[in-house]
């Protein structure tokens, strides 16, 4: 065992020289574990500052009261391996990064399936749009065909916009009452103005 004396306290570390071509000293800061025997005056704050490693793990190595943070001179002191605490903010700083990178994925994901969401509904709407407009411009076209539109047009038992049979109106021959029978009639007969277009088309009639 060699013992070095430095300017404030002892030093104790443990070489082997079986071998060994020459020992060299790298100065106070040694990366292996020290004891240290504190001198008037030293504090936590200074052996951390002179040894490269953090005040918690000296005072967590040698069970110093973390809130008066009091060392005494003449007591020998465990200095923790500095690359320790190299390890653990390594470590700690690749698990930050690692944290960063799964929100981040999580956060592309949750925008991808935003806009695949946007996207069905856009078509959707789209298709229900062009829907929409398909029927709307069939029954137009049966309208114009049936009565030119007017809501007044008779042409014997039939009445109305869409010439419907005055039992199907039951009476009602108001406009509401007429869009309503008609698209009542329609769908169940035919299922769609479309469909109802094309049987006028092929008979003269719906």
């Amino acid at each position: 065992m060699i013992i070095i004396l430095l300017s404030k306290r002892v030093k104790m570390l443990m070489f082997t020289t079986a071998g060994a071509a020459g020992l060299f000293l790298v100065g106070a800061q040694q990366a292996q574990a020290a004891t240290v025997t504190a001198q008037s005056g030293d504090t936590v704050s200074e052996l951390a500052n002179e040894y490269g490693v953090s005040i918690d793990s000296i005072e967590q190595a040698n069970n110093i009261n973390t809130d008066s943070h009091l060392i005494f001179a003449g007591q020998d002191y465990n200095i923790p391996d500095g690359t320790t605490t190299t390890t653990q903010s390594a470590q700690a700083a690749q698990d930050a990064q690692a944290q960063q990178q799964a929100s981040a994925a999580q956060a592309q994901q949750a925008a991808q399936t935003q806009q695949a969401a946007t996207a069905s509904t856009t078509t959707s709407t789209a298709a229900t749009t062009s829907t929409s407009s398909a029927e709307q411009a069939a029954k137009d076209w049966i309208a114009n065909k049936e009565s030119g539109g007017s809501y007044t047009a008779t042409n014997g038992q039939f009445i109305g916009k869409y010439q419907l049979s005055s039992s199907y109106l039951n009476g009602d021959y108001s406009a509401a009452n007429q869009e309503k029978v008609a698209d009542s009639y329609v769908s169940s007969r035919y299922g769609s103005w479309v469909n109802a277009k094309a049987s006028w088309i092929s008979k003269g009639w719906y």
